[in-house]
């Protein structure tokens, strides 16, 4: 697999072999998410808005490192954890995405996600889930094998979000597959305009909130890392599993 960057209007990319966008960093603000489902996925700190939550995170893909660089910045009490099978996507993360040093509460494991979630005895609040080949495949990680080990490693406050992408058919059998894995404790966002869907999938407390305490947290969020999710929940609005301007996960 060849890794290939390019730059366009102040934003650096990074593909597999391809045009295929693997990640993306607007260089004047490095540590800001660019791509929308980067910026849906990080709605699990709305859904779990607890100030020391997470405590740690484990991360399956580095792709241009964008969601973990706002994790090490924005919560610097979390200890991160990223699974990387391709060591070259790692070197050029480093080189090109400025991606942070290793150190005690951030560390790199070069391996199979699948092969990692199987044989971990570690326990992570949130695991994020952002894997694909250069042929946008995912494998192992979107199968239920993967999504039951998951749910193992979760603690008993954890929440899964994984980034979909493809027609619609396929991303309704990956939410069936979270659903059996987490016991109907799952939902996928609606699309992103990329064509991105973003899911969640949660363990121990209901997690039942109104659609404003989400707004409010939006805006707690924002004012804290400059992230904006107001657009994402305002999406949410009128959508079949809000009704009632309620979510329920």
């Amino acid at each position: 697999m060849e890794i290939l960057v390019s730059e366009e209007a102040g934003v650096r990319y990074l593909h597999f072999s391809s045009d295929w966008i693997q990640g993306a960093m607007r260089i004047a603000r490095p540590f800001a998410l660019e791509l929308d489902y980067t910026k849906e996925m990080m709605a699990s700190l709305l859904l779990r808005p607890e100030t020391a939550w997470p405590r740690r995170v484990l991360l399956i893909g580095l792709g241009a490192a964008s969601l973990t660089k706002f994790l090490h910045r924005y919560r610097p009490d979390a200890r991160l954890t990223v699974v990387e099978i391709e060591p070259a996507v790692v070197a050029a993360a480093r080189q090109h995405f400025k991606l942070p040093d290793e150190d005690h509460r951030f560390d790199i494991v070069i391996g199979d996600g699948a092969d990692f979630v199987a044989g971990s005895k570690a326990r992570f609040d949130l695991i994020m889930v952002d894997g694909f080949d250069a042929e946008a495949r995912t494998g192992m990680l979107n199968t239920l094998p993967f999504y039951a080990n998951c749910r193992a490693l979760l603690t008993g406050d954890g929440l899964l979000a994984t980034n979909l992408l493809g027609r619609s058919k396929n991303v309704l059998r990956s939410i069936e597959r979270l659903e059996q894995a987490f016991g109907g404790r799952a939902l996928a966002f609606p699309s992103c305009d990329s064509g991105n869907t973003v899911a969640f999938a949660a363990t121990g407390d209901l997690i039942d909130c109104q659609l404003s305490e989400l707004r409010a947290a939006s805006r707690l969020l924002k004012k804290e890392t400059g992230l904006n999710l107001l657009p994402t929940v305002m999406r949410l609005e009128g959508w079949h599993a809000c009704l009632g301007s309620r979510l329920v996960l």
